[in-house]
């Protein structure tokens, strides 16, 4: 019998994210937000900080769970 496989320790350490670089069309999904959005947070410097690989915009999931945390603390904060 076959015995399960451990998880990638990598994705543990990412927080369940995926270890590669999201594009806009993740970042859209993963907050349920239209695309345009993603640009608008980025052109106001508002949303998860993102970095260019020659002419495509890229976020690092680390940045990503960074930015989320940050998030919730604000909100908890504030309530």
């Amino acid at each position: 019998m076959a015995q399960p496989t451990d998880p990638d320790p990598r994705a543990t350490l990412r927080g369940g994210l995926p270890d590669r670089y999201l594009t806009p069309d993740d970042i859209a999904e993963m907050f349920e937000v239209p695309l345009e959005t993603v640009y608008q947070w980025r052109k106001k410097r508002t949303g998860p900080p993102g970095f260019r690989i020659g002419k495509h915009l890229r976020y690092d999931p680390a940045d990503v769970r960074a930015y989320v945390s940050q998030r919730k603390s604000a909100y908890q904060g504030a309530a």
